[in-house]
């Protein structure tokens, strides 16, 4: 064990990262290597900012809680079920690896795998298989017959009991939410066409008995992906098989997810919008993603673009070229009024590496890119689409955090990235800002010439940019929170003179 530590911290060391220009990459990156036991969090310098070393290797994704903990799914050593990214049980740690909680879920019908996610009251949301029959199949309405099972999606949602385990309290399964028009006298017997918000069960044959990355296995519809919308109280999933994305109502009941009705939208656990692959739903319009879609992801708020849906799109480019592709769907309320809109992409990146599966990405406050592009590397861009990091390490998924994400303060410290300790101010005679401390309002005396056209970015003390207005001598930040605030004050030739102010009110 000791030589093996050795050779896993060696090749640590070999693992590069490079910074390409003067903006720096403020913050940390997370992920678990595939079937290894640990978990790092890295600096914009590659540096391991912390780890979690596990006794059960790691499946696909990890999560940093605010509180500092790690939720992590696992490889369940008595799984009866084999497919892609198969995990069967998850588990949270404390910063120093000890177990908080876990659970178990495989037997010979369910099984989790590939992604969940963490909601903000600590629940966990598991994707995972069922197994149909082929008689259950054919029963359904399917059109391939009963030679071989068939495991279509599910979600629970797990509620940690603080005995180290937890509950199942909530569910939604793919099976409740079928149509087909292949025999009227099967169940689910309807017009495609006219059922866009139910699954045709004919439209996707998936692995069957032996298609599919994770070989024999009833992978139906490989979903991969799955994000959680706390506003609106909605889950979006993507599927590799079926090309698309979709979001579904978590404010029901379990029984209403079971049906067409309840929940705010109204609609139970029907589809309430998806996207990628109209020919599913009998439309005529063609197919917009082309092959394999992964990690749909709501932008956050306060970041370009927040609100729409981003998603790696494996082959979005054509000719093996992938991209991070975001639409901005038509919320009406917490419903949606067109799947028809919007017709193509609002708004891409171009990846500068591809991958045929798995991948990660974020959209960052500052109107970065973060891409980690599975068995290649991890990389930043900025707005420009010019690289400022990279990481050669590419995981199936990675994750960006912050300097101000209150779990990677729990771990590290008020000044995780020490910009506190970093700002240099440099003065000038001739300029102060009055009264520093202020309750909210800043004057600007002693403006030279040069400075007549300017414009003022204030910060905050984890680098993240609050405000931004030009040719003023007058700055409110009264709508802000107590703390220290750096002011850059930058003339048209890029002069820039820096002040400290604090807000106390």
């Amino acid at each position: 064990m000791k030589i093996l530590n050795k050779l896993v911290a060696l090749s640590l060391i070999l693992i590069t990262v490079k910074i390409t220009t003067a903006q720096t990459f403020d913050g940390y990156a997370l992920y678990n290597l595939q079937n290894s036991n640990t978990t790092y969090l890295i600096d914009k310098n590659g540096a391991i900012a912390h780890s979690w070393t596990c006794a059960l290797t790691g499946n696909y994704t990890v999560h940093l809680k605010e509180n500092g903990n790690l939720v992590r799914g696992g490889n369940y050593g008595s799984n009866q079920l084999s497919a892609p990214a198969v995990s069967g049980i998850i588990q949270e740690f404390d910063a120093s690896a000890n177990l908080v909680w876990e659970y178990i879920y495989s037997t010979s019908t369910v099984v989790s795998h590939h992604d969940f996610c963490v909601l903000p009251n600590g629940n966990v949301i598991l994707t995972a298989y069922e197994v149909k029959t082929g008689n259950e199949l054919v029963a359904a309405g399917y059109s391939g017959g009963s030679s071989s099972d068939k495991w279509p999606t599910h979600f629970i949602e797990l509620q940690p009991d603080g005995a180290g385990g937890a509950t199942i309290i909530w569910e939604w399964h793919m099976w409740d939410h079928l149509v087909q028009d292949f025999d009227n006298t099967k169940a689910n017997f309807g017009v495609v066409a006219n059922s866009p918000e139910l699954m045709d069960i004919n439209a996707v044959s998936g692995g069957g008995g032996g298609g599919g990355p994770g070989g024999p296995s009833g992978d139906w519809f490989h979903v991969n992906g799955l994000d959680y919308n706390p506003t609106l109280d909605q889950l979006v999933f993507t599927s590799r098989y079926a090309s698309e994305f979709y979001i579904i109502d978590h404010s029901t009941t379990t029984a209403q997810a079971a049906s067409s009705t309840g929940g705010l939208s109204g609609m139970g656990g029907d589809f309430l919008y998806r996207w990628g692959n109209p020919p599913n739903y009998g439309s005529a319009t063609p197919q917009i993603i082309p092959s394999a879609v992964h990690d749909p992801r709501w932008i956050k708020a306060g970041r370009p673009n927040a609100g729409y849906i981003e998603f790696f799109n494996n082959n979005g480019g054509g000719g093996s070229t992938s991209t991070v592709d975001a639409i901005n769907p038509p919320l009406s309320g917490y419903n949606y009024t067109s799947l028809a809109t919007p017709a193509t992409f609002d708004w891409r990146h171009t990846a500068l590496a591809y991958s045929s599966g798995q991948s990660a990405h974020d959209r960052m406050s500052n109107g970065n890119t973060f891409v980690n592009v599975s068995n290649q590397y991890m990389y930043e861009v900025d707005a420009n689409g010019s690289m400022i990091w990279q990481y050669s390490a590419g995981p199936s998924k990675a994750f960006r955090f912050e300097c101000d994400y209150p779990g990677v303060i729990a771990l590290l410290g008020n000044d995780p990235c020490g910009l506190a300790t970093e700002i240099k101010e440099f003065t000038d005679a001739n300029i102060s800002i009055y009264p520093n401390p202020s309750k909210g309002i800043f004057n600007v005396v002693g403006l030279s010439i040069e400075m007549n056209s300017f414009s003022v970015d204030v910060y905050d003390v984890y680098g993240k940019q609050v405000l931004q207005t030009k040719n003023t001598n007058v700055i409110n930040l009264s709508d802000f929170d107590n703390g220290v605030y750096i002011i850059h004050l930058v003339n048209e030739n890029g002069v820039t003179i820096v002040k400290k102010v604090s807000l106390i009110k």
